[in-house]
C-alpha cells in the first residue's frame, strides 16, 4: 500500500506543476498531459473499418456448377470417405 501512496502524490505534484506551467506559459494545448482523466460513463463503441472485396471485374459473375458436375464432386467424396471407413 505504500508504493500506492507514493504514486498518488506523484501524481497530485505532477498536475499542480502542469496547473502552474499553464499559468505561467499560457495555455498550451500541444503538450499532452501526463496523467489522463478517466472519461465517465458509457464506453463508446469500437466501430470496425469497412471490409474491402477484392474484385478483378465489374461484371464479375458467380460460378455456377452444373448438376453432372456436382454429381461428380459428390460421388468422388462419398468414395473417399467409404476409403477412410475401410482403413479405420
Amino acid at each position: 500500500m505504500e508504493v500506492n501512496r507514493i504514486l498518488a502524490e506523484i501524481d497530485a505534484q505532477i498536475a499542480k506543476l502542469q496547473q502552474a506551467r499553464v499559468l505561467l506559459g499560457g495555455s498550451s494545448t500541444t503538450a499532452a498531459p501526463a496523467v489522463a482523466k478517466k472519461a465517465v460513463g458509457r464506453p463508446r463503441k469500437i466501430v470496425a473499418a469497412p471490409t474491402v472485396t477484392k474484385s478483378t471485374g465489374s461484371s464479375q459473375k458467380k460460378r455456377n456448377l452444373s448438376p453432372e458436375a456436382r454429381k461428380r464432386i459428390a460421388d468422388a467424396q462419398k468414395k473417399r470417405w467409404a476409403e477412410r471407413r475401410k482403413s479405420s
